[in-house]
């Protein structure tokens, strides 16, 4: 695992230590950030599901202003805060441990308004925790995404979820995982 583009470029990252998580191939990285180019100068970014923190990480190393790290494993939580600390971005970086969907329960008003949000739960939930998803999209669209923001949700190409609130602007598969790229609709 490695930083593909930007200040970081090249630089290492600790993989995971456990199967908890699912790395992305660098391929599939580059392809994802080559849409997401434009959107990341000065963005706010939360990292949901995040594991060691690739995703977060690239986009402060192109350029984002913030990212928000949000994992509930111990073995990732460590390799995470490593991450960050060995790229020294403590500073633009805040990790926010254990169950994410309690987090986004509570009311966070201007708390954390994200203008880039990837969603990488475990391929499990789209079919264990389908309605939580929901409701965190709903959530996510009604108090932290910005009104322009953009969804990255990654999941098992042979799973379908439909996410309130969101409306997909484009989709690419590769092999067997999907990234849908998605926008707020209109209320």
């Amino acid at each position: 695992m490695r930083i593909i583009a930007g200040v970081f470029r090249g630089r290492r990252l600790l993989p995971p230590e456990t199967e908890v998580t699912r790395p992305i191939t660098d391929r599939v990285k580059q392809s994802l950030f080559d849409i997401l180019a434009p959107e990341l100068a000065g963005a706010r970014v939360l990292d949901l599901f995040s594991g060691t923190g690739s995703m977060g990480l690239e986009c402060l190393s192109r350029g984002a202003e913030h990212a928000d790290f949000f994992e509930s494993d111990r073995s990732a939580l460590k390799r995470l805060r490593q991450n960050i600390e060995t790229l020294q971005v403590e500073d633009r970086a805040r990790v926010r441990a254990g169950d994410l969907f309690q987090w986004f329960k509570t009311e966070r008003e201007n708390e954390c308004i994200s203008d880039v949000v990837f969603l990488d739960p475990p391929y499990r939930f789209l079919r264990d925790r389908a309605s939580e998803l929901q409701v965190l999209a709903k959530r996510l669209t009604s108090v932290h995404l910005a009104a322009r923001g953009i969804v990255v949700f990654r999941h098992d190409a042979a799973d379908r979820l439909e996410l309130p609130t969101l409306a997909t602007y484009d989709e690419r598969t590769y092999g067997g995982m999907t990234l849908e790229f998605l926008r707020p609709t209109k209320a």
